[in-house]
């Protein structure tokens, strides 16, 4: 593990006691804690969405926003459902939010998590799936996302246009180099890891496989990865692919710590998700020392390259900002951790 940062699921509405958290209050405690980890030197802050729920639904301004008030930590969402997407308006956005930052987005795509509603996607527009979770739609989505970022023409030129005119194909605009290689699949299991291996894309793994072998999740999840990273050579692309993995970590440094999440060792587990069986990682939650032994035994974090502590962002801007600082003094050096102001 060299880097670290946090998943933000973005929950907003009833706190209890009359207290009421919105979205925009969501919103802008994000940005508040992004720019409290940039100056600790963490390296990512990344998004879940989710749509037709009180979460992140459309990131890329929160993005944006904030790339433009920090300046080394990388913004991203894990994941996008694609099945909800206009391929060719999500690369305008992404190319826009990658130019803003300076190169430090990192796009989280996939075919999407389970939903509060029935087939969500077709309220957007996008019907005439054949699968029962619109896996097809996602998947042709993603393709022709990839073909606009890598400024392929899509658009038949206006010779007669006041515009500029010209002949042949158009690109979609702006253009930001280099965001090809900073796109990531959302993998739940090992066909979709090899498939992204085979597209050549950056690989996220959580903390639910739709899989179970009979194994334990960190090991499962480490020979997701380890068959990903093979496709990826098999398939002939150049450089080293970055993998992350996420998971609910914390360290237990005050008595509200320990009020919070002492005890929360909950262990992994199998069930069902989506129709799926599926296997659940563990949380962990212990004194520093302690975690630092526990997490160095966890085979996919030793595997992968970057992990995404999962927060509690109902909790606000102050306690999420020392539950990971807590993690960047105490325990992530342990680990191997390179900050950003190193």
């Amino acid at each position: 593990m060299k880097r670290f940062g946090t998943l933000s699921f973005g929950h907003y509405g009833p706190l209890g006691g009359g207290h009421q958290l919105s979205a925009g209050d969501s919103m802008l405690q994000a940005i508040d804690l992004a720019q409290g980890m940039d100056e600790l030197g963490v390296n990512g802050a990344y998004f879940r969405v989710h749509h037709f729920a009180r979460q992140q639904s459309s990131p890329m301004p929160l993005l944006a926003a904030i790339a433009a008030r920090t300046e080394h930590i990388e913004v991203g969402t894990g994941v996008i459902d694609m099945r909800y997407e206009n391929p060719l308006y999500l690369a305008e956005e992404a190319a826009s939010v990658d130019l803003i930052s300076g190169g430090r987005l990192a796009l989280g795509v996939s075919r999407g998590s389970p939903e509060t509603v029935v087939r969500g996607y077709e309220a957007f527009g996008y019907t005439g799936s054949e699968d029962p979770r619109g896996a097809d739609i996602a998947r042709d989505h993603f393709a022709r996302f990839l073909r606009a970022i890598e400024g392929e023409g899509l658009a038949e030129r206006d010779a007669r246009s006041p515009f500029g005119g010209g002949t042949g194909l158009q690109r979609i605009e702006p253009h930001s180099p280099g965001l090809r290689s900073r796109v990531w699949w959302g993998a739940g299991n090992r066909d979709s890891a090899e498939w992204a291996g085979r597209t050549g894309v950056n690989l996220m793994s959580s903390t639910l496989l739709t899989e179970d072998r009979g194994l334990p999740f960190d090991l499962l999840q480490a020979e997701q990865i380890d068959a990903f990273r093979a496709a990826w050579r098999d398939a002939g692309h150049a450089g080293e692919p970055r993998v992350s993995v996420s998971r609910s970590i914390f360290p237990l440094t005050t008595a509200e710590d320990e009020l919070y999440f002492g005890g929360r060792q909950d262990g992994e587990g199998v069930g069902y998700i989506d129709g799926m069986r599926s296997t659940f990682g563990k949380t962990y939650a212990a004194a520093p020392d302690v975690l630092i032994e526990q997490l160095k035994q966890d085979a996919a974090i030793a595997s992968a390259d970057t992990l995404m502590l999962t927060i509690p962002s109902q909790l606000g801007v102050e306690f999420n900002l020392r539950i990971v600082e807590s993690f960047a003094k105490h325990v992530a050096p342990a680990l191997g951790w390179e900050s950003t102001r190193d």
